[in-house]
């Protein structure tokens, strides 16, 4: 099935460019769209949820259904005030507009919004009102140049290289969108799992058995896990994204990962835990997300690979 992806790559004329150097060039321009998405998705996440809010405020019906009454006088003027809200509040797409200065609202040129270059021909400042652009930006944009070079070593060259370097766009997304919110969008998580299960059925990763057992165990993991420590405390200690995204991480790395990704992600999450706290940096809140160190788990144990990481764990 791979000579399917080396056909698309040769009539794409792509056929000997994927390499770690140009890989690391498309990171960077992927990079800069990461900076938007998770910039704006959780917007249109919030505004769907508002938009959810005021229909169900206006269905009458679905109130009598539950309340086993007519709804009060006070919900129609709080359905009106969303609606006037939401219809005042414009929320911007994942492609456009142009990216603008947080601070003035100035609308990047093409040259301004170079990944990386842009940043740095700038020095760091708006070239408008020159307020401070924030470091994250081009340290997410050089990241994502670095992660697609590693994925590239660790796969090896070629078409192959190309399609984990998308899936490394993804989980990385997803792990700064979790870090910023403690959300993990559905519309990342879920067309990752389904994206594993058709890459391992097309023979492009593990077999498909595998596939689908580390789907299920990612998933019955975690929420083992939150249901235990749940009856257990009654507090909830996790997100139910997390159990969507060890699926599909179990989807595409094959259940023998699943542990050492945990376990990774564990000391991942204890040692920036205690790095947060000795700074006096560590979030408030009912919770610390998981997700990130989840996602640093899977990309140790994608660029190490599996033989060496069987090898460690004494199962080779």
């Amino acid at each position: 099935m791979t000579s399917v992806l080396d056909a698309l790559a040769q009539l794409a004329g792509l056929s000997g460019l994927l390499n770690p150097w140009f890989l690391a060039l498309i990171g960077l321009c992927v990079g800069s769209f990461v900076n938007v998405v998770v910039h704006r998705l959780p917007q249109r996440m919030d505004q769907h949820w508002w938009q959810a809010t005021r229909d169900q405020l206006a269905d009458a019906d679905a109130w009598r259904h539950f309340f086993g009454h007519d709804p009060a006088a006070a919900i129609a003027p709080a359905h009106d005030a969303l609606d006037q809200a939401l219809a005042a509040r414009a929320v911007p797409g994942l492609a456009r507009p142009r990216s603008r200065c947080p601070h003035c609202g100035h609308a990047l040129a093409w040259h301004e919004n170079l990944p990386l270059i842009g940043w740095l021909r700038l020095r760091g400042r708006c070239a408008h009102c020159g307020e401070r652009i924030a470091l994250r930006y081009p340290l997410v944009e050089a990241g994502m140049a670095l992660a697609f070079a590693a994925t590239t070593l660790a796969v090896g060259e070629g078409p192959l290289a190309l399609l984990w370097c998308a899936v490394v766009a993804v989980l990385i997304c997803a792990a700064l969108i979790d870090w910023d919110t403690t959300l993990l969008p559905d519309s990342l998580t879920l067309p990752l799992l389904w994206a594993g299960l058709l890459a391992a059925l097309a023979g492009w990763t593990v077999p498909l058995p595998t596939a689908l057992v580390g789907a299920a165990a990612g998933y019955g993991a975690l929420w083992s896990i939150f249901w235990i420590f749940k009856l257990l405390t009654g507090k909830e200690g996790m997100g139910y994204g997390d159990f969507k995204l060890l699926a599909a991480l179990g989807a595409w790395l094959g259940w023998q990962a699943l542990l050492p990704v945990v376990l990774m992600a564990s000391v991942l999450g204890a040692a920036v835990g205690i790095a947060l706290k000795l700074r006096g940096g560590l979030r408030h809140g009912p919770y610390v997300p998981f997700g990130p160190f989840l996602v640093g788990g899977a990309l140790a144990v994608l660029w190490a690979g599996m033989p060496r990481v069987m090898d460690v764990m004494g199962w080779a």
